[in-house]
């Protein structure tokens, strides 16, 4: 069986009989048998759902950060990464907990490193943005489609050709013109962005491995477990609880918001390379620039058109590489 097939439903026909990979909530992935088709399952073509589901998370990222930002300033980075990751056990352990086991998965080793390797970025970039300029903390930040391109051939062996490291470094040089980036800061907001970018790397490129046998789910969960862990030490020694009703709206939005985009995001690196989502995920700051420009009043300067223009080309371009590149019958299920 092809578990690297970007199909709803994967099959391999023996005379009548159909054996089917179903998505499980916790489990991932089940093979059962059928006698002909699947009843009740929706083909999904790879080339739109893949962009689809990172579309749908980076905005929804983009409404974390928007959360976050009107977060007073009394709360730390350890304050917002303890809400946002306890948060999200408490979500998934509430709606999917009733199941069984909720940590049962496959190869809990990897799940427990991926979740290592997330909290370690979101840590590294929030740190960054307080030590830096932010426009300076994302552009280093969102080079991690590069890095993980480079764990991809490392790990996996999987080259990249150069139209795709074209259309990488035409998002990341997209990413310096609409946020004007110069290097500025001091040099250890400089390298905990760039820390942050490779761990973000490092960690979409695992969830290619995990995706093979875990749903969206438990990779959420045990990254939200082992942010928690992180994170509780230091609230737990200054706590900074939310008072006004305006607060519990922030922290309930951080909650939800991370925990669906993280969840969309999760499924859509089932139908892409995690460098490929990588790419696609960069439109959140494209998102990110369009709300400050209807909402916040913020001008819109050649640089917002330059810049978003070239990241949505370079997105458009690397989904057009992946529909050629794709095997006759690799679409819909």
């Amino acid at each position: 069986m092809d578990t690297g097939a970007c199909r709803l439903v994967f099959g391999a026909k023996t005379r009548n009989i159909q054996i089917c990979r179903l998505p499980h909530p916790f489990f991932g992935n089940i093979d059962m048998a059928y006698h002909g088709r699947v009843r009740g399952q929706v083909p999904l073509d790879a080339a739109v759902a893949g962009p689809l589901f990172m579309l749908s998370a980076a905005l929804l990222f983009t409404l974390l950060n928007i959360f976050i930002k009107l977060l007073g300033p009394q709360f730390r980075i350890w304050d917002i990464g303890f809400y946002r990751f306890c948060g999200g056990v408490l979500v998934l352990l509430a709606v999917f907990g009733r199941r069984g086991n909720p940590y049962r998965g496959f190869n809990i080793r990897l799940l427990v490193i991926r979740g290592c390797t997330g909290s370690a970025a979101f840590i590294c970039l929030v740190t960054a943005i307080r030590l830096l300029p932010v426009s300076t903390a994302l552009v280093i930040f969102y080079s991690f489609p590069v890095f993980s391109a480079l764990f991809s051939f490392l790990i996996y062996g999987e080259r990249i050709g150069r139209y795709e490291i074209a259309c990488t470094l035409g998002v990341l040089i997209g990413v310096g013109i609409l946020f004007d980036f110069q290097l500025a800061g001091g040099f250890l907001g400089q390298a905990l962005a760039l820390l942050g970018g490779i761990f973000a790397g490092l960690t979409v490129t695992l969830i290619r491995s995990l995706r093979e046998n875990n749903g969206p789910v438990i990779i959420y969960l045990y990254f939200c477990t082992m942010g928690t862990l992180v994170t509780l030490p230091q609230f737990a020694l200054h706590p900074v609880w939310p008072v006004t009703p305006m607060e519990w709206v922030m922290i309930l939005g951080i909650i939800f918001s991370s925990a669906t985009a993280q969840l969309l995001m999760n499924q859509g690196f089932f139908y892409c390379r995690g460098w490929e989502g990588g790419v696609f995920m960069s439109s959140e700051v494209v998102f990110t620039a369009v709300v400050g420009i209807v909402f916040l009043g913020d001008p819109a300067t050649w640089r917002f058109w330059a810049g978003g223009l070239m990241i949505l080309a370079s997105g458009i371009a690397m989904n057009r590489l992946r529909t050629n590149r794709r095997p006759a019958g690799e679409g819909g299920a």
